[in-house]
Order: structure tokens, then sequence, then C-alpha cells
């Protein structure tokens, strides 16, 4: 008990931003697609200018979690088309950058310093530290883990910058991709938007990849725990 009232005294700010990276999609993605239902016409009219504030826009809202990253990536094929696809991936870049010095600001390495309570946790924790660059591209790869929680997960382990920014934008294209070139394919953004036809084989390929990440996911999580209790076991001998 006097563990869970120190983890939430002294990493509140971190726990409630997480919490609100988990509500905010559903929240930002419904409002939105009401705004789009009442002014469909309103993205095919943006000039140069509008259309460079659109995607700094959408880098805004995937970092703080107002859109989810399926959601951008549908309308933006559906509006944009293919020759837009860089300035995507580009939001994509700049939204990983914000959320993660967003949430080093905020978390200030408490939630480490409070796993000095947990050896083998901490542990296992430094082990993950030293795989982040297949742990970031694990937990892009997936289309169901939340973008900008995942953010904030990996910022508050303290992973290397430049390693998180690289393998964010490389783990997000295959499904990016995916989802683009749906959104490039439908007749009715409101209809693509409330239900995305995958098709068996778009069914598979998402499927596909939960699974890589899932199984990927165990086994880094697997193999860090076990390296973490051969060094104990070794430094206790």
């Amino acid at each position: 008990m006097r563990l869970l009232r120190d983890l939430l005294r002294t990493n509140f700010s971190t726990l409630l931003s997480m919490g609100l990276l988990v509500a905010a999609p559903v929240i930002g993605s419904s409002s939105l697609s009401w705004v789009l239902l009442q002014n469909q016409q309103w993205l095919t009219q943006l000039s140069s200018a509008q259309s460079l504030a659109y995607f700094a826009v959408i880098a805004f809202t995937m970092a703080f979690a107002l859109t989810p990253t399926t959601f951008v990536a549908l309308v933006t094929g559906f509006y944009f088309g293919w020759l837009a696809f860089p300035g995507m991936v580009l939001s994509y870049a700049l939204a990983a950058m914000v959320g993660y010095l967003i949430a080093t600001a905020l978390d200030h390495g408490k939630m480490l310093r409070f796993l000095h309570h947990f050896p083998k946790a901490e542990a296992v924790m430094q082990e993950l530290k030293h795989e982040s660059w297949q742990l970031i591209l694990l937990t892009r790869i997936s289309p169901v883990l939340p973008f900008a929680l995942m953010t904030f997960v990996l910022a508050v382990m303290r992973v290397e910058k430049k390693r998180f920014l690289l393998a964010s934008v490389v783990g997000m294209l295959p499904r990016s991709l995916f989802f683009y070139w749906l959104g490039t394919k439908a007749q009715d953004v409101m209809n693509l938007i409330n239900d995305p036809d995958t098709g068996t084989a778009g069914k598979l390929l998402v499927a596909g990849l939960i699974a890589v990440s899932v199984f990927g996911l165990y086994w880094l999580f697997n193999r860090a725990l076990n390296r973490a209790l051969q060094k104990g076991q070794k430094n206790s001998s």
C-alpha cells in the first residue's frame, strides 16, 4: 500500500497523462468524424500553404492522441492521394518527437527512479533498453497499440532519441502504407472511417502485423527477463 501511495504521489502527472492518452483517441476521432461529415469538401479546397498547415495540425493531433494514426492515414489518403504520403510520414516523425519531448519533460525520470524499489523490474527495463531498436519497431508495427501512448512509454524508458525517431518511422511504414492505400481507393470518406473494407488479404495483413508485434514483444520481454535473472544470480554468487 505504501508503494502504491508513493507511485501515485511521485508519478501522478505521468500516470494521468498515460490515462488521457488512452481516452483521447476515441473522443478526438469521433469529433473529427463529425466535422468531416459536415464539411466533406473542405479538404479538397486547400491551398498549398493550407495543405502544409494540415500536416502540421495532424502531427499535433497525433502527438496528443487526438487522432489515431490509422484515422489520419485513411483520411489523408482519401483527400490528398499518394503525392502527400511523404508529408504524412514527416507528420508521423514530428508527432513522435513532440510526444517524446513532452513525455520526458513531464516525467523527469521519476518512473525509472521509482523502479529502484523493484530491482528485478529495473533490471528487466535496463535489458529492454539495450534492445530498444527491436522494442520500438515491435510497438510501432501493430495497428492496435496506441501511437501516442507507446511514445509516452518509450520516452519514460529513456530510449535513445535518434534511435526512437528512426525506428518509429520504419515501424509505422507497413501499416501506414496499407491504410493510406485504402484511403486512396475509397469512394466516400465517412464509409471509409466507419467501416474500412480491408478485404480478406487486408484482414490477414493486419492480423499478421498484430501477431508479429505480440509474439515479438513476448520474446523480447522473456529474453530480457532471463538475462536480468542470470545477471542477478552471477552478482549474488
